[in-house]
């Protein structure tokens, strides 16, 4: 660390051997310093001890904005501010740390979701799956945002969040405004632990939506015409009279949903990779799964050909193919997204003057008529088609750690049963029976 009386000469003829960083320490004014690199660049710097030992150094700014004068003057004013005990480096990067925390509540979500995608924020002790974040993404989009989204975070009040969840519950919405609150709840709880709040607004009252349970399935009429809508739609209009359009892609999906039985965004989001056509079988990755545990779907004969022409529609006017049997038209290595399906059955039940059922009705529509007379399906083999971990009658702890059977024949042989049981549903509703315990 060379030592000189600093001049306007000695620090334009300066330059570093080889390429290599040179600093020139100011005999003059202690803790004045003048980096140069081997592109010549020029910085000023400060160096200083603190009362802890430490010896930080603070960037005063580059020449030739800052002459050497001006260096020594600004030396001057921080040898005083650590004189009164102040840490000058540590203060400007706190401030800039307050600069760059986030201020609004949409800043505060991107933050949340930011430490989710990274493993940082685990609140559960395991990382959020992917399809999880999405959801909640699309929830902090669609409810939250639009009232709160530009709000300075710390701001928002108990009073404002109940005032956006009464909002929602006066439209008719139900599980997705607790879901709502949710979300908003662990945002603010991400905000604590960063201590950039001390109160979370959602918290303390109870969840504003009936939290029963539902028991709506569709009833054979109700899957009868919204097959038929599925197979030729063009004649459906909704309240303002116009032509409803869903696309191909999601009417196969919706199809296969009630084929199928499985969750939404297992079937939108259906991979090539987990697909044996030939064998007839859908092999789910634990990633896809609410409980992280793989699960095996036999294929009914009737979806084989669903699945193909979803393919086709997915690699069409494409360079290369599609890891998703239902690609976006826009990107070719992502699913559409699961609410396309939800917007579209809206529509559908519109169009067919529909009241009640929603999408994931037709997994519960499935799931009772499999065990009731009309398919005689067993309880234990309906929730090992439905994915559920149920130990049927043993210890639980042998079904998930001592018995690796995937029950695959039994499983295929019920959704047989349940896929001939909806062809005749909607080929011939006029003679179908109605499914045991609706409540339509």
């Amino acid at each position: 660390m060379p030592k000189v009386v600093l001049t306007d000469k000695a620090i334009t003829s300066a330059k570093p051997a080889d390429g290599n960083r040179l600093e020139l320490w100011d005999l003059r004014t202690a803790g004045l310093c003048l980096r140069i690199t081997g592109r010549g660049v020029r910085t000023w710097i400060f160096r200083y001890r603190t009362p802890d030992g430490r010896q930080p150094r603070f960037t005063i700014g580059k020449m030739p904005a800052i002459g050497l004068k001006e260096a020594r003057e600004q030396v001057a004013k921080l040898e005083r501010e650590v004189a009164l005990g102040g840490d000058p480096a540590t203060a400007r990067r706190a401030a800039r740390n307050v600069q760059d925390a986030p201020k609004t509540f949409d800043e505060l979500a991107d933050a949340y979701f930011a430490a989710c995608e990274s493993g940082e924020w685990k609140p559960k002790g395991k990382r959020k799956r992917p399809h999880v974040i999405r959801g909640e993404r699309d929830r902090v989009r669609l409810h939250v945002s639009p009232g709160l989204g530009k709000r300075p975070f710390a701001t928002i009040m108990r009073p404002d969040v109940k005032s956006l969840l009464r909002k929602m519950t006066a439209k008719g919405i139900g599980a997705q405004t607790n879901l709502t609150q949710a979300i908003i709840r662990q945002i603010y709880n991400f905000a604590i632990s960063d201590d950039l709040v001390l109160v979370n607004p959602a918290t303390g009252f109870a969840p504003f939506a009936d939290t029963r349970p539902r028991s709506r399935i569709w009833t054979d009429k109700e899957l009868a015409s919204l097959w038929a809508a599925l197979d030729d739609p063009a004649n459906l209009l909704d309240e303002e009279g116009k032509a409803i359009h869903v696309s191909e892609q999601v009417r196969i999906a919706i199809k296969l949903l009630a084929l199928l039985g499985q969750r939404r965004g297992e079937v939108i989001g259906m991979e090539r990779s987990e697909l044996d056509l030939r064998a007839k079988t859908w092999l789910i990755e634990g990633r896809r799964m609410k409980g992280s545990r793989p699960h095996m779907v036999p294929l009914p004969n009737a979806a084989i050909p669903l699945i193909e022409r979803a393919i086709m529609l997915s690699d069409a006017g494409r360079a290369e193919p599609s890891a998703y049997v239902f690609a976006t038209d826009r990107i070719a290595d992502k699913a559409i997204m699961p609410a396309s399906v939800t917007h579209a059955i809206t529509r559908l039940k519109v169009g067919l003057g529909i009241k009640g059922p929603t999408v994931h009705d037709l997994r519960r529509t499935m799931s009772t008529n499999m065990t009731s007379e009309r398919c005689g399906v067993s309880p234990f083999i309906r929730s090992k088609v439905l994915g559920h971990i149920d130990a049927g009658g043993g210890a639980l702890v042998s079904s998930i750690h001592y018995d690796s059977n995937t029950y695959i024949g039994e499983k295929r042989r019920a959704l047989e049963t349940w896929a001939d049981l909806l062809s005749r549903i909607v080929r011939d509703s006029e003679q179908a029976h109605e499914p045991a315990g609706s409540l339509a």
